[in-house]
């Protein structure tokens, strides 16, 4: 990690820029990817999976025997985790349901708002590395909770957590699959995959430009999303063994993730830079946090303002404060996509069980979007009904509304009603 001290307001910009991998020639090769699924469905899926992962498969959906089989075939004590995780998680979801609450904005004129969900969705997990079934419970349990009829998973992971946690949440159908092959074939449908109305889930660079080349198109995703990233702001109370264990947690994940340390207390950064150095070496997944750790960065402020200033700037997936008194400037942090506040909270529990979801804002996002909640699997379908008093009181505001803007027909849509009243 690199280690910076006091750097002045004007270089905060390129110091917190995320590592790109991005470009023209990358781009170029998913939208081919892209039309060639549009034009040739399942077959170009086949074709595009022997190409890349050196197998042909026989077929691409999973039949739910299979699946349900090797869910049933899990060992029990994960399977336990699994199941006080899906708890956890649709305890915390559950509270965000509303209900419908009908509005007389004026007498006769009555307005609501009502949850529907999205009837078909799509659920991306990557095979990769790591079986990220944790990924199936945050994504499945909210897209259950709002009622979504159909629930397509994608993932060439053949790991039984996996079919374990789609199995909790209510998968319908499964589809051995991956890349930016899978992120069309749900974007664009083929005689096998069908066709959904917004996709989620994370991925590599291929997965996440297709996800937001069909956005343009005009398929929903749940949100711009890149490699993961952590920023713990930490003072003279924390320890240093916590903190560096906390960094590489997000490191390990692979070699474009970022992390920032931010820190009040300049000899707690030199702990915590060695401590990292300790720790990195006894990681099964050493190659990938030391890749990532290239382009980390330690920064130190002498002032906690420039400090709290920082961590809103860099605007975090996962901000951890491990601080002495965190509840002080938690009401200061406006831009993050999740916090994790006090020296025994690590963010390793909200990936996992503690109830929140994992997916997540990156690159600077969260100073504009969620992470994903009840309300990313729902539409919010606003209703009005007005009765013919209620069209008395409002409708000459609106005849005089649509006059001044130049709407005769609009203005017309309300006269024509008002003058039937009155023949009545």
């Amino acid at each position: 990690m690199q280690i910076f001290e006091n750097p002045l307001r004007e270089v905060w910009p390129e110091l917190l820029q995320r590592p790109s991998f991005q470009g023209a020639e990358l781009e170029l090769k998913v939208q081919e990817i892209l039309n060639q699924v549009k034009l040739d469905g399942d077959e170009a899926i086949l074709s595009l999976t022997e190409r890349f992962d050196g197998h042909r498969p026989t077929q691409l959906e999973v039949p739910a025997v299979e699946w349900q089989a090797a869910a049933a075939s899990l060992d029990e004590d994960l399977k336990a985790a699994i199941d006080q995780a899906y708890a956890n998680i649709r305890l915390f979801h559950q509270a965000q349901t509303s209900e419908v609450v009908k509005i007389e904005t004026m007498p006769g004129v009555v307005c609501w708002r009502k949850s529907i969900p999205i009837q078909k969705v799509g659920i991306y997990i990557p095979g990769g590395t790591a079986p990220l079934f944790s990924t199936v419970l945050m994504l499945g349990v909210p897209a259950q909770l709002a009622g979504c009829p159909e629930i397509v998973l994608c993932s060439p992971s053949q790991h039984p957590a996996i079919y374990y946690a789609a199995s909790k949440v209510g998968v319908t159908r499964v589809f051995r699959m991956g890349g930016a092959q899978a992120i069309a074939a749900l974007a664009y449908g083929t005689s096998s995959v069908p066709q959904v109305s917004k996709i989620f889930g994370p991925g590599n660079q291929f997965v996440t430009l297709a996800k937001q080349i069909v956005n343009k198109e005009g398929v929903a995703i749940d949100m711009p999303a890149g490699p993961s990233e952590v920023a713990v702001w930490a003072d003279h109370s924390a320890n240093p063994v916590f903190v560096a264990a906390d960094l590489l947690s997000q490191a390990e994940h692979g070699a474009d993730s970022q992390v920032v340390l931010v820190s009040t207390d300049r000899d707690l950064v030199d702990r915590v830079v060695l401590e990292v150095a300790k720790q990195v070496v006894t990681l099964p997944r050493r190659a990938l946090a030391e890749a990532a750790l290239i382009h980390s960065k330690a920064i130190w402020f002498a002032d906690p303002q420039d400090a709290l200033d920082c961590v809103n700037a860099y605007a975090a997936e996962h901000l951890i404060l491990a601080l002495e008194k965190p509840d002080s400037v938690l009401d200061q942090i406006t831009d993050a996509g999740s916090v994790f506040v006090g020296h025994f909270t690590p963010e390793s529990c909200g990936d996992y069980a503690s109830g929140t979801n994992h997916t997540l804002p990156t690159s600077g996002f969260a100073r504009a979007y969620s992470g994903v909640s009840l309300d990313s699997f729902v539409k919010k379908v606003t209703f009005q009904e007005i009765s013919p008093a209620g069209l008395q009181q409002v409708g000459p505001i609106v005849e005089t509304m649509a006059t001044a803007e130049s709407l005769t027909a609009h203005q017309r849509a309300v006269r024509v009603r008002l003058d039937s009243l009155l023949t009545d």
